[in-house]
């Protein structure tokens, strides 16, 4: 299994188009300029009421499907 770790930063307006569905998708910039793509909905667990803030561990499998996404810290 690989993973990966980054932060994100979303404030309240901006990730009410990721909940609402009208975008589908997250793009995160990693350090390295890469960037990485998961589904919105994903993060529903995390949102709060300022937004979605923290560090974040995306566990993927050899094919690249999303199999876990964690919150390490807020």
């Amino acid at each position: 299994m690989n993973e990966v770790r980054f932060r994100l930063n979303i404030a309240a307006h901006e990730y009410e188009a990721y909940y609402a569905g009208r975008v589908k998708n997250v793009v995160v910039t990693m350090k390295n300029g890469s960037h990485l793509q998961f589904p919105a909905s994903n993060l529903r667990a995390y949102s709060r009421h300022d937004g979605v803030h923290g560090e974040f561990i995306l566990k993927f499998d050899d094919n690249n499907k999303l199999v876990d996404l964690l919150q390490l810290t807020d």
